[in-house]
């Protein structure tokens, strides 16, 4: 296997590093506010014994699993986005694992909070079966949920416990809140505020917090962030730690730009190596253009000082807006990076451990989708074979669709 410390894209700098680079003209509009929000991920990642740990994705191919789908999760009114969803470890008779799923309004929100869905045959078929918060918040509308299972006993809770955090908002503030569920996302208890903002304005200027996204590192519940509220940046990407799930740590910066217009948004992050972190996020240099960004870190509470890097596909393409990203252990001893963006129905992958001359494309037949949400299931048989991934995803920005889950083959 290659070792991640010679390969030269992945060396950092002792400075912040500022994420400017190559600008391309871009397709799509900016987002309007609260359709959207602007951020995060995710994706889930695999852990290793003696180093960091997240929500185990693959433990065990069920009989189940096939390439299937698009079905249909849920179909609102209102249309639905930022589709996001977690797969149970614990395994059901005769193989299968429950995968919950949720996600946000479009719009503005929706008030009440988010509604969990469920399926018990590896994501062929749904039922709602609770809604977190259970009595929602009155006066404030939620957006961005993101769903994480404890692959451990961690703060008191217990070893498969489930996390949602999301954005809870009103017409003056932002709150970036967590809560817990210990009886598999039937019922849901508050844990803490992560983070609270002014007004939900997805402009410079404003003050508003957006995306959460969680990971188990070491000894830290770690809670990454798209902030508008130092005045040196129109918006950065940042984190801060909790060893409680009750009290946070300071403000840590991951991402920022080179000029204060600049808007790098949408962290997820993902391990691809028992030494070795991707982070992905949007890049906004223009009201128009939001190219997609990545680092590589030796650890993912310090991706600050890596260089950005521009993510191209073989024939210099520059997906662009909400990307996610997700890493699997099949299709070569180095495993695949597995990225979904706004601007296309394909997805991009490298086997390479991220190196930025080695990206191509994987067609499939999910559709397209604003954050959609990627799971790589265990690869069947041999490393060398292409493995499985699952996708929840909802309607591309400012469309309509439903929100669909599938499995797809990384060809």
């Amino acid at each position: 296997m290659q070792n991640a410390r010679d390969s030269r894209w992945i060396a950092s700098t002792d400075g912040r590093q500022a994420d400017g680079a190559a600008d391309r003209a871009g397709r799509l509009r900016r987002r309007a506010l609260l359709g959207t929000g602007g951020a995060a991920v995710a994706a889930l990642t695999l852990g290793r014994a003696g180093s960091a740990v997240a929500a185990p994705m693959g433990s065990g191919t069920s009989r189940g699993e096939a390439a299937f789908g698009p079905v249909t999760v849920a179909d609102p009114p209102s249309g639905a986005s930022y589709a996001r969803a977690v797969r149970l470890s614990e395994q059901r008779p005769g193989g299968s694992q429950t995968l919950l799923a949720t996600f946000q309004q479009r719009g503005s929100g929706q008030p009440g909070g988010f509604a969990i869905f469920r399926s018990d045959d590896d994501g062929r078929t749904w039922r709602q079966q609770s809604n977190v918060p259970g009595n929602g918040e009155s006066g404030r509308r939620w957006l961005q949920p993101f769903l994480y299972e404890l692959p451990r006993a961690f703060a008191g809770l217990p070893k498969g416990a489930v996390l949602c955090a999301a954005n809870s908002v009103d017409s003056s503030s932002t709150r970036i809140v967590l809560y817990a569920s210990t009886d598999r996302g039937l019922t849901w208890q508050f844990l803490s505020t992560v983070a609270e903002g002014g007004a939900p304005v997805a402009q410079n200027g404003y003050t508003p917090v957006w995306e959460p996204f969680l990971l188990l590192h070491r000894d830290r519940l770690v809670c990454y962030y798209s902030d508008q509220r130092d005045p040196g940046y129109g918006q950065k990407l940042a984190h801060q730690t909790s060893g409680d799930l009750r009290h946070w740590g300071a403000v840590v910066d991951d991402a920022v730009g080179t000029d204060y217009s600049q808007r790098p948004g949408m962290t997820t992050v993902a391990q691809v190596h028992s030494s070795l972190w991707i982070m992905t996020y949007e890049f906004g240099v223009t009201d128009t253009y939001y190219p997609v960004r990545y680092k590589l870190a030796r650890d993912p509470e310090s991706f600050g000082p890596s260089p950005a890097q521009e993510l191209l596909d073989q024939d210099g393409y520059a997906p662009s807006a909400a990307p996610t990203v997700a890493w699997s252990d099949s299709g070569g001893p180095l495993g695949t990076i597995v990225v979904s963006a706004n601007s296309d129905q394909d997805f991009f992958v490298n086997r390479a451990l991220g190196d930025p001359g080695k990206w191509t494309r994987l067609s499939s037949a999910m559709p397209a989708g604003y954050s959609r949400f990627t799971i790589p299931l265990a690869g069947p048989g041999s490393w060398r074979r292409p493995g499985l991934a699952f996708v929840v995803t909802g309607a591309p920005y400012g469309e309509q669709a439903p929100i669909q889950a599938g499995v797809i083959q990384l060809d």
